[in-house]
Protein backbone atom coordinates (compact mmCIF):
# COMPACT_ATOMS: atom_id res chain seq x y z
CA UNK A 1 0.00 0.00 0.00
CA UNK A 2 1.48 3.56 -1.00
CA UNK A 3 2.58 5.74 1.93
CA UNK A 4 -0.58 8.49 1.56
CA UNK A 5 -2.71 5.22 1.41
CA UNK A 6 -1.43 4.12 4.25
CA UNK A 7 -2.06 6.98 6.20
CA UNK A 8 -5.55 7.47 4.52
CA UNK A 9 -6.41 4.28 6.03
CA UNK A 10 -5.24 5.10 9.48
CA UNK A 11 -7.47 8.01 9.41
CA UNK A 12 -10.72 5.81 8.09
CA UNK A 13 -10.66 3.91 11.08
CA UNK A 14 -10.12 6.33 13.45
CA UNK A 15 -12.94 8.02 11.87
CA UNK A 16 -14.78 4.81 11.58
CA UNK A 17 -14.34 4.14 15.79
CA UNK A 18 -15.23 8.04 16.32
CA UNK A 19 -18.43 7.80 14.66
CA UNK A 20 -19.60 4.16 15.90
CA UNK A 21 -17.97 4.93 19.72
CA UNK A 22 -17.71 8.19 20.48
CA UNK A 23 -14.34 8.03 21.68
CA UNK A 24 -11.78 11.00 21.46
CA UNK A 25 -10.12 11.27 18.48
CA UNK A 26 -6.76 12.50 19.22
CA UNK A 27 -6.54 9.24 21.43
CA UNK A 28 -7.89 7.07 18.57
CA UNK A 29 -5.42 8.51 16.33
CA UNK A 30 -2.20 7.78 18.49
CA UNK A 31 -3.58 4.59 19.29
CA UNK A 32 -3.69 3.82 15.62
CA UNK A 33 -0.22 5.19 14.93
CA UNK A 34 1.51 3.18 17.91
CA UNK A 35 -0.50 0.07 16.32
CA UNK A 36 0.27 0.88 12.80
CA UNK A 37 3.46 3.52 12.69
CA UNK A 38 3.51 5.21 9.39
CA UNK A 39 7.38 6.09 9.54
CA UNK A 40 7.42 9.94 9.00
CA UNK A 41 5.86 12.82 10.27
CA UNK A 42 4.55 14.12 7.49
CA UNK A 43 2.13 11.55 6.47
CA UNK A 44 1.07 11.51 10.64
CA UNK A 45 -0.01 15.15 10.03
CA UNK A 46 -1.73 13.85 6.80
CA UNK A 47 -3.41 12.12 8.93
CA UNK A 48 -4.19 14.21 11.46
CA UNK A 49 -5.41 16.53 9.01
CA UNK A 50 -7.83 14.60 7.21
CA UNK A 51 -9.26 13.51 10.49
CA UNK A 52 -9.41 16.81 12.32
CA UNK A 53 -10.32 18.23 9.22
CA UNK A 54 -13.68 16.75 8.71
CA UNK A 55 -14.54 16.05 12.19
CA UNK A 56 -16.47 19.45 12.71
CA UNK A 57 -17.77 19.25 9.13
CA UNK A 58 -19.32 16.26 9.16
CA UNK A 59 -22.50 18.22 9.07
CA UNK A 60 -21.66 19.87 6.19
CA UNK A 61 -20.13 17.22 4.54
CA UNK A 62 -23.29 14.76 5.45
CA UNK A 63 -25.62 17.44 3.79
CA UNK A 64 -23.75 17.00 0.25
CA UNK A 65 -23.41 12.82 0.45
CA UNK A 66 -27.16 12.95 1.16
CA UNK A 67 -27.88 15.39 -1.36
CA UNK A 68 -26.03 13.02 -4.36
CA UNK A 69 -26.95 9.97 -2.45
CA UNK A 70 -30.76 10.52 -2.29
CA UNK A 71 -32.12 6.68 -2.51
CA UNK A 72 -29.76 6.29 0.44
CA UNK A 73 -30.27 7.95 3.52
CA UNK A 74 -27.19 8.89 5.40
CA UNK A 75 -28.02 6.73 8.06
CA UNK A 76 -28.50 3.88 6.12
CA UNK A 77 -25.39 4.08 4.02
CA UNK A 78 -23.24 2.10 5.99
CA UNK A 79 -20.33 3.67 8.40
CA UNK A 80 -17.34 2.66 6.55
CA UNK A 81 -18.83 3.77 3.58
CA UNK A 82 -20.13 7.27 4.81
CA UNK A 83 -16.61 8.15 6.21
CA UNK A 84 -15.03 6.85 3.07
CA UNK A 85 -17.06 9.28 1.21
CA UNK A 86 -16.18 12.40 3.66
CA UNK A 87 -13.36 11.64 3.58
CA UNK A 88 -12.84 12.10 -0.22
CA UNK A 89 -15.69 14.87 -0.17
CA UNK A 90 -12.78 16.59 2.27
CA UNK A 91 -9.75 15.79 0.32
CA UNK A 92 -11.70 17.23 -3.35
CA UNK A 93 -12.92 20.14 -1.70
CA UNK A 94 -10.36 21.40 0.77
CA UNK A 95 -7.23 19.55 0.55
CA UNK A 96 -4.84 21.19 -2.19
CA UNK A 97 -2.60 18.86 -1.93
CA UNK A 98 -5.03 16.02 -3.14
CA UNK A 99 -6.51 16.35 -7.05
CA UNK A 100 -10.06 15.28 -7.04
CA UNK A 101 -9.27 12.27 -9.05
CA UNK A 102 -6.86 11.17 -6.93
CA UNK A 103 -9.40 11.64 -4.17
CA UNK A 104 -11.99 9.74 -5.64
CA UNK A 105 -9.50 6.86 -7.54
CA UNK A 106 -8.13 6.51 -3.41
CA UNK A 107 -11.38 6.12 -1.75
CA UNK A 108 -12.09 3.49 -4.49
CA UNK A 109 -9.51 1.77 -3.58
CA UNK A 110 -10.33 1.98 0.44
CA UNK A 111 -13.81 0.95 -0.22
CA UNK A 112 -12.47 -2.21 -1.97
CA UNK A 113 -10.12 -2.81 1.47
CA UNK A 114 -12.65 -1.97 3.78
CA UNK A 115 -16.37 -1.91 2.32
CA UNK A 116 -18.75 -4.81 1.01
CA UNK A 117 -19.13 -6.04 -2.10
CA UNK A 118 -20.99 -3.17 -3.95
CA UNK A 119 -19.16 -0.39 -1.51
CA UNK A 120 -16.48 0.52 -4.62
CA UNK A 121 -19.26 0.97 -7.39
CA UNK A 122 -21.22 2.75 -4.56
CA UNK A 123 -18.07 5.41 -3.50
CA UNK A 124 -17.12 5.87 -7.48
CA UNK A 125 -21.05 6.88 -8.38
CA UNK A 126 -21.20 9.49 -5.34
CA UNK A 127 -17.55 10.73 -5.35
CA UNK A 128 -18.78 11.14 -9.70
CA UNK A 129 -21.53 13.46 -9.21
CA UNK A 130 -19.83 15.30 -5.80
CA UNK A 131 -16.97 15.84 -8.35
CA UNK A 132 -19.05 17.74 -10.41
CA UNK A 133 -19.67 20.37 -8.19
CA UNK A 134 -16.51 20.19 -6.34
CA UNK A 135 -16.23 23.94 -7.13
CA UNK A 136 -19.27 25.00 -5.21
CA UNK A 137 -19.04 22.75 -2.35
CA UNK A 138 -15.52 24.00 -1.88
CA UNK A 139 -16.93 27.43 -1.21
CA UNK A 140 -19.85 26.27 0.84
CA UNK A 141 -17.45 24.19 2.65
CA UNK A 142 -14.59 26.94 3.35
CA UNK A 143 -17.33 29.45 4.22
CA UNK A 144 -18.31 26.91 7.14
CA UNK A 145 -15.06 26.67 8.01
CA UNK A 146 -14.81 29.84 9.12
CA UNK A 147 -18.05 30.17 10.61
CA UNK A 148 -16.78 27.30 12.89
CA UNK A 149 -13.44 28.93 13.40
CA UNK A 150 -15.49 32.15 14.45
CA UNK A 151 -17.52 30.59 17.03
CA UNK A 152 -16.81 30.69 20.94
Amino acid sequence: MKARTRARSIALQVLYEVDLSGHAPGTALRHRLEEEPLGSERLEKFAHRLVFGILPLRPYLDKYIARYAPEWPLEQISPIDRNILRMALWEMALDEETPVKVAINEAVELAKRYGADSSPRFVNGVLGSLAERHNDIRQALLAAQERLKSEP
